[in-house]
């Protein structure tokens, strides 16, 4: 099997498992579910839901607490029974306060009596299984949560022609992606065939990286002999999971700049995403959990753990045998592109792929220098850019000078401040750029 890459990237770690060897022999562990539980109604993409619930109602696992407020949006449905104590602005993954429902655990489980199956593949018309990604709250699990319904919908204008899993899980540490696909590769496959139903494609790509070989084994064997599904062999290097990246390597198309993978005629989707929206269709129950990988020097016992949604961040460490040393970071998600959080009060949700204690060794926190035009960060740019130019123009405030560069095309996947040797937060001014850059376009 031929392996494909990409223009550009990184090898974030000199170690080349990139630290995926503290977790990545670590069997899934099921995390009890805490007495108290956390449930924000913003997802990282899109806008809020709305609170249906208020404080004093009684709430049973899998009821929709919080209804989907326009197109970019995704329903919330309790992860837990018990009853409502708050509605109220809690610490979000994000690194923000956002509303949220607090629920009382009563430990029952009990199960919303309107939960019951959808179907299978072979029963359900391609119009209902979209519905039913709208209505069991489905969005990507890779990390920015964008609503699947919406990617899911096809238009005339942009005909797919491919669907691509992201299974390559290029960040260092993170190992949740690949213990699902050893685990549960049946689930990862029968959700890429509602999708590819759904959207009427006739062809599949599962895209893993290279330092997976036992992933790329087991979703072969559970793809059925003759079935348009292929398992493709990628270089591992980050930024490989980037959608971009994924259609380069994979198909050798282009998305435009400003463009979406859709103008390329794909769609790709995160096998983790894959796999909840096939056991929801299966049991009817929305997604109330994930794999969640915890991992970092200062974690005393790193693990992959299946996580409720609202359980917070500290009753997972504290469930890995708490910290070592005071951690310099706390991150959700992956080092490259996750968020550094001001403490542990967060609270999983469904794009939290990793919860990362790093030492200040592993955090790189080093004083920063002045830019010596080595252009190591454009060579190692993903997506073409100058990210030294737009960066000097960003903290200059010349941001139409940064559109004319195409700040917007940047994806912030990092590998520009990582290779910097000066240490210039490049992507951290490159947002500045594009943040200023959207609210001139509002205006």
């Amino acid at each position: 099997m031929k392996t494909k890459t990409f223009r550009g990237g990184v090898h974030p770690l000199s170690n080349m498992d990139y630290g995926k060897g503290l977790t990545s022999k670590s069997c899934t562990v099921m995390l009890p579910v805490p007495g108290t539980i956390v449930i924000p109604m913003s997802r990282i993409i899109g806008a809020p839901a709305k609170p249906l619930v208020k404080k004093g109602d009684r709430v049973l696992m899998g009821q929709l607490i919080g209804e989907a407020q326009g197109f970019i949006s995704a329903n919330i449905h309790a992860s837990v029974s018990g009853n409502v104590i708050a509605v109220e602005d809690r610490p979000h993954a994000t690194g923000i306060q956002k509303l949220a429902v607090v629920i009382e655990n009563d430990g029952r489980d009990e199960i919303h009596p309107d939960i019951a199956p959808f179907g299978t593949v072979d029963s359900l018309e391609p119009a209902r299984i979209t519905e039913i990604a709208k209505a069991v709250g489905l969005v990507g699990m890779g990390g920015a949560t964008f609503p699947s319904h919406v990617k899911m919908t096809v238009s005339d204008q942009k005909p797919v022609d491919v669907v691509i899993l992201n299974g390559a899980e290029c960040e260092p540490y993170l190992t949740a992606d690949e213990r699902l696909m050893l685990e549960n590769p049946g689930e990862v496959v029968g959700g890429l065939r509602l999708i590819m139903k759904a959207m009427g494609v006739r062809r599949g790509i599962i895209g893993i990286e290279d330092n997976k070989p036992g992933c790329i084994e087991s979703m072969q064997k559970a793809i059925e002999p003759g079935e348009p599904i292929e398992v493709a062999r990628l270089a591992s290097k980050y930024p490989q999971g980037g959608e971009k990246q994924l259609i380069r390597a994979l198909l050798h198309r282009e998305v435009p700049s400003g463009g979406l993978p859709a103008d390329a005629g794909v769609a790709v989707f995160n096998v983790g995403t894959a796999a909840s929206f096939y056991n929801s269709v299966k049991t009817g129950m929305p997604s109330i959990d994930r794999i969640v990988t915890v991992a970092g020097s200062c974690i005393r016992e790193p693990k992959n753990l299946r996580v409720r949604y609202g359980t917070s961040f500290a009753d997972c460490i504290a469930f890995c045998g708490g910290l070592t040393e005071e951690a310099a970071k706390i991150i959700s998600g992956g080092p490259m592109m996750g968020i550094a959080q001001p403490d542990d009060k967060a609270t999983v949700i469904a794009g939290t792929s990793g919860i990362l204690a790093l030492s200040h060794k592993e955090a790189g926190l080093q004083q920063i220098q002045n830019c010596i035009r080595c252009a190591r960060c454009v060579e190692a740019c993903p997506v073409n850019l100058m990210p030294l130019s737009i960066a000097a123009a960003a903290n200059s405030g010349r941001f139409e000078e940064t559109a004319k560069l195409n700040a917007n095309d940047c994806i912030e996947c990092g590998a520009c401040s990582f290779i910097c040797p000066s240490r210039r937060p490049l992507v951290q001014s490159i947002r500045l750029a594009k943040n200023a850059l959207r609210q001139s376009a509002r205006k």
